[in-house]
């Protein structure tokens, strides 16, 4: 290898991140670090690798917001975007582990990104350790109001009788929206045709227009088109109904097997932060996700709010996991290949 290069945050290191969660979290967790002593001291910055305005953000100042007067410091929610989540990320990864500079994660940023890049720039497991979960926005296929079909097995059955297929928009290839798109029509088998835009937000024009048939996306993205008789949700990718729309049944009432997807909000500590200040964020997550006012914000954006067991490092590794061996699936499914 030539002097300079930087293999351990590209190839040598993507062997860390297909091989599982539980080994490279238990090396993370054994670096080096700095003695947490009277932390924290000075304020706090969350990188959200985003733009503002974004579910990422949104969860991330709710929770700073209610986290800072727990912690006695205040915390600086910073959005460096670019790259997919790559840039920011990568910033957070080479931080000091020292609790004052933490990652807003996301599957984009946490699980898809690096899995289909030749050569990441950091490995979402050695690199980072989780804190917590902060919640989930589940996904949902809505439909054109023209479409004849009002269930997911309509929409199979039709696809089916359709040579050209149903057009299904998405945010892009390979991202959150594409890959349970692929897992859906592989456990299905309806001929739905994959519309790749950049990001969620360019495919609702179109969608408003007509010129895609549907669109695979988070629920909020498309409440109100559904609200207003502009689009019809078919289904939603969670364990259960939505309070915000409890006419519409979940993909595992219509017979998949927990097939869920949602966009998750995960924050994250470089590796090496002493587990004190885990300990001490995750018991500070935990009083605020018990506030009325946490739980009311959540749910008027359709989020699941974090369990018990999603405020712990392992209840995030273990979600993690089963995140990864989903996306590998979906991404053999589609044929895509790391670039």
């Amino acid at each position: 290898m030539p002097r300079g290069a930087v293999a351990p945050r590209g190839a040598g290191r993507r062997r860390l991140l297909l091989t599982g969660v539980a080994m490279p979290l238990l090396m993370a967790q054994g670096r080096p670090g700095p003695r947490p002593g009277g932390w924290p001291t000075r304020p706090i910055r969350f990188i959200v690798p985003f733009a503002a305005g974004g579910n990422a953000d949104i969860t991330a100042r709710l929770f700073a917001s209610h986290i800072s007067p727990r912690l006695g410091q205040p915390i600086v929610v910073e959005n460096r975007s670019g790259a997919t989540g790559a840039i920011g990320s990568e910033f957070v990864a080479r931080s000091q582990p020292d609790g004052y500079t933490l990652l807003i994660g996301s599957p984009g940023s946490i699980i898809n990104g690096p899995l289909l890049q030749l050569h990441p720039r950091y490995d979402p497991i050695a690199d980072f350790t989780p804190i917590a979960l902060l919640g989930q926005v589940p996904m949902v296929i809505i439909v054109r109001p023209g479409l004849p079909v009002h269930s997911l097995g309509e929409l199979v059955s039709y696809s089916k009788t359709r040579r050209q297929g149903v057009t299904i928009g998405t945010s892009g290839i390979g991202g959150a929206n594409h890959l349970p798109l692929e897992l859906f029509k592989a456990a299905t088998g309806a001929n739905l045709v994959h519309v790749p835009y950049r990001g969620g937000g360019a495919t609702l024009p179109d969608f408003v227009a007509g010129n895609v048939d549907g669109v695979l996306i988070e629920l909020p993205s498309v409440l109100d088109l559904h609200r207003q008789g502009r689009g019809r949700i078919l289904g939603i990718a969670s364990a259960h109904r939505s309070a915000l729309v409890p006419e519409v049944p979940t993909f595992i009432e219509f017979g998949l097997q927990d097939f869920l997807a949602s966009s998750f909000v995960g924050l994250f500590a470089p590796a090496g932060t002493p587990a004190e200040i885990i300990e001490t964020l995750q018991a500070a997550l935990a009083e605020a996700v018990k506030e009325t006012e946490v739980q009311e914000r959540l749910a008027s954006f359709g989020a699941d709010p974090p369990t018990a067991e999603e405020l712990t490092t392992a209840g995030v590794a273990a979600f993690l996991q089963q995140e990864l061996a989903k996306a590998r699936r979906a991404i053999a499914i589609a044929g895509l290949k790391p670039e």
